[in-house]
């Protein structure tokens, strides 16, 4: 891959060519966690009131701040505290923060909005976010717009169907796959870049008692990565957003190719995935005993802090030669302000300068590890090879899709195929089955 020339403090916010529905310099659509709220610890409400104003031009006031990662789990939640803070000093106001852990976070969601929600809130670019504006539980937020900065393919990226604006982004990160530096070169292991030399690389790492590909599928959203990377370079970009909307179906000799394409790997990776985190399959990759990961590049929030100089990643090999490997999920994160927010003015202040560069590395700052910066002024400073390849990988990419559960219908991601892909990780061999049953609910809840 040929590399961009360097560029001291631009290296952030600068997108691929063709992102998704938009075409070229845009960004797709994702979809929308849906679930109920119930135990302690769960996402609710908290904090003070107050502020007023409106837009761009809003008086900061005292805001509620609900974030998915909870507090202790890492570089994530350090970044999400560490703007909270700036802002609450650089405004004079108090931010309250709501932090609970992201599978709960993302399963709440729905009750959560419907309650009484944070007046902010951490959510996701596209269908996911789209999907809360129809439904009318996130605010209209175009008043804050243009935001310095941030360019156009993230302003289409955070409009809905009718127009109007409703998230601002903060980061982005290519899925990939991961592996630590020190093992290839201990062994004289190069990267892949076909399937044949994939598949060789595998039986390498098997031969020297070294499981090829850390799995991990507890989190029922993991294992959408390895179906999305497999489906569009097997069927297309374009097929796979088909499926995702309903035009295209799950029971098509396509997807049942691309589940036994998956098939066919899964011996190389760990087995007893369902009782597995995404964490503990990061740590199994940074002791050695896994040889490679597909997963987003927050693997790092994952791996000690010593291992994350060492990682390195390439992107999933073309798997059909006329389709190639230029299409990569990288999913947009970023906040919406609730509709059911008490103080929705004081909101808008805060995200606008959530989407600042000012807040951008107030958080990379604070953080034993960045996240690489939706706008283009945030400073490179903290970044990594790691984060420089990974905004080099997307600038290179032809087409990006936000992952498969920020893609679709809220319901259809997380009732059917969530359940449907850990079905097939423990049964194989029922592919039809699986493909006919996520067809029948997919029609019925697509229409």
């Amino acid at each position: 891959m040929a590399r961009p020339a360097p560029r001291e403090s631009h290296l952030a916010g600068t997108l691929p060519a063709s992102v998704g529905g938009f075409g070229r310099r845009s960004l797709l659509r994702g979809a929308l966690g849906v679930g109920a709220l119930g135990a302690a610890g769960m996402l609710t409400a908290c904090g003070d009131d107050g502020g007023s104003g409106s837009g761009a031009s809003a008086k900061a006031g005292n805001v509620k701040f609900g974030i998915n990662e909870a507090k202790g789990s890492g570089p994530a939640n350090e970044r999400l505290q560490a703007m909270a803070d700036a802002y609450a000093k650089k405004a004079g106001v108090t931010v309250s923060v709501n932090a609970v852990d992201h599978n709960t976070f993302q399963e709440s969601i729905t009750t959560y909005l419907q309650g009484s929600p944070d007046d902010v809130f951490t959510w996701f670019a596209g269908y996911r976010m789209a999907q809360f504006a129809e439904g009318g539980q996130i605010a209209d937020v175009s008043d804050v717009w243009p935001l310095d900065g941030i360019g156009d393919a993230f302003k289409k990226a955070s409009t809905a169907a009718d127009g109007k604006q409703y998230f601002v982004p903060v980061s982005y990160y290519p899925w990939a796959v991961f592996h630590r530096k020190s093992v290839f070169e201990k062994n004289g292991w190069t990267q892949p870049t076909t399937m044949d030399e994939l598949t060789e690389l595998m039986k390498e790492m098997q031969g020297k008692k070294m499981t090829p590909f850390a799995f991990a599928a507890k989190d029922a959203w993991a294992p959408m990565g390895t179906f999305d990377i497999l489906n569009m370079r097997l069927n297309g970009f374009d097929f796979h957003m088909a499926l995702t909307k309903g035009e295209k179906t799950w029971d098509s000799p396509e997807v049942r190719n691309v589940f036994s394409t998956w098939k066919t790997l899964l011996p190389y990776h760990q087995e007893n995935s369902l009782g597995r985190t995404w964490q503990e399959a990061a740590t199994s990759m940074a002791k050695g005993e896994c040889g490679m990961y597909l997963l987003g590049t927050f693997v790092v929030d994952g791996v000690p802090t010593e291992a994350q100089e060492d990682l390195d990643f390439f992107t999933f090999p073309a798997l059909d030669q006329t389709i190639g490997a230029d299409a990569l999920d990288a999913p947009i994160d970023g906040f919406c302000v609730a509709s059911g927010a008490q103080d929705e003015e004081a909101g808008k202040a805060f995200i606008t300068w959530l989407a600042s560069a000012e807040a951008a590395d107030a958080a990379n700052n604070s953080a034993s590890a960045p996240f690489i910066a939706a706008n283009s002024a945030a400073s490179t400073a903290k970044y990594g090879e790691l984060q420089k390849k990974s905004v080099e990988v997307v600038q290179n990419a032809k087409s990006i899709a936000q992952f498969l559960d920020r893609d679709t219908n809220a319901d259809l991601a997380n009732t059917v195929i969530t359940a449907s892909l850990q079905e097939f990780i423990k049964k194989p061999d029922s592919i039809d089955s699986i493909t006919t049953s996520i067809q029948q609910q997919a029609k019925s809840i697509l229409g």
